[in-house]
């Protein structure tokens, strides 16, 4: 990835390059899975492992900890239900 590729939420996945993507949620699902990417300036990208250059969603090190912190505590569950 380009220093001066703009990052921004929606932004095509591709533009963010191949290499670092990571599958931490990786399971028995047929390959269909959510990959994350760690930026640079301590921001997450995720995105669609089925669909790869489409958009890649962006967010800050505060909002990741957030929901990773509320999802083990349970407050996703209602996701699963």
């Amino acid at each position: 990835m380009d220093r001066r590729t703009r990052i921004y939420n929606g932004m095509p996945a591709k533009d963010l390059g191949t290499e670092g993507w990571q599958r931490p949620w990786s399971g028995g699902n047929g390959g269909s899975c959510v990959e994350a990417m760690k930026l640079g300036d301590g921001r997450v990208a995720l995105r669609q492992s089925t669909d790869p250059e489409g958009p890649a969603l962006i967010y800050t090190h505060h909002e990741m900890a957030t929901f990773i912190r509320g999802a083990k505590g349970g407050e996703a569950d209602f996701l699963l239900a």
